[in-house]
């Protein structure tokens, strides 16, 4: 089967066969979810899938491949907090654009990757109770002076959750998706497009080890 992650759902579809369109995917998916085809974006990989004529081999589409599916109708929770800041007048030059991708990069450490932390040691280890501002616990092993505080008796409190999944998981797209849409003019940036390669790269880890703690735990 292929997963296609849909909000806090996941749509399951048979593999299509190898010569299978990237387009008659879109189709089908927007079939099953009434979405005009032309309204969400299809992530695979860490990357956007934008070639609708292309067979789905070239994008590595196999059995257990999970494809997120961005756009359609997102809710206020995911979007808002990266509203794009309005544009400027001035055109973007390399430098600018590595500092875009620089600000992407750090708003996801900071922000996102702490609670990405917490969220695997969660699914890994007991758990204790955390303060009413957490979103989930983290393990009795974990005394740091972070947000997570262990309890002097390492009484467990409740597990993370399919929403906090889904919740991370759909920050990290987003921000995997603003990064994919940065415009790189040809070969003239490589410092600028080598620095979007490594960011890319680094989300997507934290991406898989977020779904790989949720998928073992």
């Amino acid at each position: 089967m292929v997963h296609v992650k849909w909000g806090r759902d996941v749509i399951h579809f048979p593999v299509p066969p190898p010569n299978t369109t990237l387009g008659k995917l879109r189709a089908d998916i927007a079939e099953y979810t009434h979405l005009p085809p032309s309204s969400f974006k299809l992530v695979h990989a860490g990357a956007v899938m934008k070639d609708d004529h292309a067979p789905l081999s070239v994008y590595k589409i196999r059995e257990n491949s999970t494809i997120a599916l961005i756009g359609g109708h997102t809710s206020a929770e995911t979007s808002a907090p990266h509203a794009r800041p309005p544009r400027s007048n001035e055109p973007p030059t390399e430098q600018s654009t590595i500092g875009t991708i620089r600000a992407e990069l750090d708003r996801v450490r900071s922000t996102l990757v702490p609670d990405v932390d917490a969220f695997v040691l969660a699914c890994s280890g007991p758990l204790v109770p955390a303060p009413h501002s957490s979103t989930f616990p983290v393990p009795a092993q974990t005394l740091t002076s972070g947000s997570f505080l262990a309890s002097s008796d390492g009484v467990p409190s409740q597990e993370p959750t399919s929403l906090d999944h889904s919740r991370l998981s759909e920050l990290l797209l987003q921000s995997l998706l603003r990064l994919d849409a940065l415009h790189l003019p040809g070969a003239d940036w490589p410092e600028a497009r080598q620095q979007r390669k490594a960011a890319v790269r680094e989300v997507q880890s934290v991406l898989d080890r977020l779904d790989n703690a949720w998928a073992s735990r």
